[in-house]
């Protein structure tokens, strides 16, 4: 019987467990959206496959300027920004760890403070997400966006692209295309945002245009093998509400990315930090239409995670907040040891409390 800690090849990338960090926004980068030594530690801390994870998926990343949406969230987009991430790939892989990068475009769910020259964000369309954001001062509504051009698109998926070109200069073992949560590509992706009336609305077809380039683009430059994809197919995360008909919007797009051989599909079960069980949805039909490995994730325990992969629902389970708490969360499953509890006035932005400082199992035992 395949147990969550078994070996695994997905793609390209060999993991010596299925147990995944899944992305955790902390907001900790430096100016210039720089990742930093502090980190380079929380990372190295959770590397180890022996008593961390198998595969680290990092914090959501920003392709350009103005994909960011949230205060001190790192970037993969200048070289500084890339040494950065250098310095912490190497430090999960002198622990023996397997890291990818999340590739992240905000669209809409952002504030002009945020981006260059006080532009407003970028989106499908000019409605405003009725959501917060994080900025200087705290959490603020998210700013109204304005509807990208046609003839705009080409670049940001030139965007993604060389973010991901980045990401493999700076270290990383493959890269997840964050499609999921009511951000850019899912604005594009549901008819309850997406109003448009050309190529990139309408139709569900002409709908999952964006993510289908996109997915081509940085499967093509860094191959399919070293490319993961997370979607979302109900949660109301950003005032993200429901497509009118979420089953066939995500089994066309997932079918259409069946020539790129992707390593992985990252699936959120229900509603992101939420109810599992939130809005009626097939996983498992949606599966029919993926070679890949499936990576489910929202809310798993470890008891949980270990009934997924034994009874073949999920190839991998990514768990989340329990690692911010939990550096060694991988030993404390397979101990069935106490998790400790997480500080959640620290989630968001500071230094090492909160982030860097949770004890490993010895230490919180002793």
């Amino acid at each position: 019987m395949t147990t969550l800690f078994d070996p695994i090849r997905i793609g390209d990338i060999n993991l010596a467990t299925r147990l995944v960090m899944a992305p955790l926004t902390r907001n900790r980068a430096s100016p210039g959206q720089v990742p930093n030594d502090l980190m380079r530690e929380y990372y190295a801390q959770r590397a180890d496959p022996a008593s961390g994870a198998g595969l680290i998926i990092t914090e959501a990343s920003q392709i350009s300027p103005m994909g960011q949406g949230y205060l001190d969230t790192p970037g993969i987009h200048s070289a500084e920004q890339v040494a950065g991430w250098r310095r912490i790939t190497d430090a999960v892989h002198a622990r023996g760890g397997r890291i990818v990068i999340q590739l992240w475009h905000v669209g809409r769910v952002s504030h002009v403070s945020l981006l260059p020259d006080g532009q407003a964000p970028l989106s499908s369309s000019a409605r405003a997400a009725n959501s917060k954001t994080y900025i200087a001062g705290g959490f603020a509504p998210c700013s109204a966006p304005r509807a990208l051009l046609v003839e705009e698109i080409p670049a940001i998926v030139a965007q993604y692209r060389q973010a991901a070109l980045n990401a493999l200069d700076a270290g990383f073992d493959g890269v997840e295309v964050h499609g999921a949560n009511g951000y850019l590509i899912d604005q594009f992706l549901r008819d309850s945002i997406n109003d448009r009336g050309d190529a990139y609305g309408g139709s569900i077809d002409r709908r999952t245009r964006l993510l289908r380039e996109v997915m081509q683009a940085v499967a093509g430059a860094v191959g399919g093998g070293r490319t993961g994809l997370r979607l979302s197919p109900v949660t109301p995360s950003n005032d993200a509400a429901l497509d009118s008909d979420p089953q066939a919007l995500m089994t066309h797009a997932v079918a259409q990315l069946a020539p790129l051989g992707l390593a992985y599909l990252h699936l959120v079960e229900g509603q992101t930090g939420g109810a599992r069980d939130h809005a009626p949805f097939d996983y498992a039909a949606l599966r029919r239409h993926f070679d890949g490995a499936w990576m489910l994730n929202n809310g798993y325990t470890g008891a949980m995670a270990e009934q997924a992969v034994a009874g073949g629902a999920a190839d991998l389970v990514a768990i989340g907040r329990p690692f911010i708490a939990n550096p060694d969360l991988g030993r404390r499953l397979r101990q069935g040891a106490p998790l400790n509890p997480l500080d959640a006035q620290t989630l968001y932005g500071g230094g090492a409390a909160g982030y860097t400082d949770y004890p490993a199992l010895d230490a919180a035992l002793a």
